[in-house]
């Protein structure tokens, strides 16, 4: 079984705030603040868990410079004061960034008891076995 670190529940704790934070900064019509906080705690979640090292490997693989540039440029345009457009910058770099994960959570999620019978309603099934599928786009 595999071991985790004090590190990697911090990092774990960070991303979760962070995700709540930019949830937060939605609801509350793309509240600048909220945002920037959440963004920054995300990424540093997402460097505690996976360390450094490979954090900046995964970001700035050869391939993927496109989506993490989408991605960091709108972490910065809502750093300035622009929210709603960095929002979509950084969803649109994120999906390309994460793309590759989606077919792995989504075959994950098929497995866990409540989630797994929703994603195999009828409306529900046809999407899921398209994203379940998927390539990576970039």
């Amino acid at each position: 079984m595999m071991q985790i670190t004090d590190f990697q529940k911090i990092g774990v704790g960070l991303a979760g705030f962070g995700v709540s934070f930019l949830i937060m900064g939605i609801i509350f019509f793309f509240d600048k603040g909220l945002l920037a906080i959440g963004n920054i705690l995300f990424v540093s979640g997402l460097a505690f868990v996976i360390g450094l090292e490979r954090t900046f490997r995964f970001f700035f693989q050869r391939h993927k410079v496109k989506a993490t540039g989408f991605f960091i440029g709108g972490i910065f345009i809502v750093l300035i004061g622009w929210p709603v457009i960095g929002m979509c910058l950084e969803m649109y770099g994120f999906f390309l960034l994460f793309s590759g994960f989606f077919p792995v959570a989504v075959n994950f999620l098929r497995r866990v008891p409540v989630v797994g019978s929703l994603l195999n309603l009828p409306g529900i099934r046809s999407i899921a076995d398209r994203v379940g599928e998927s390539n990576s786009v970039v």
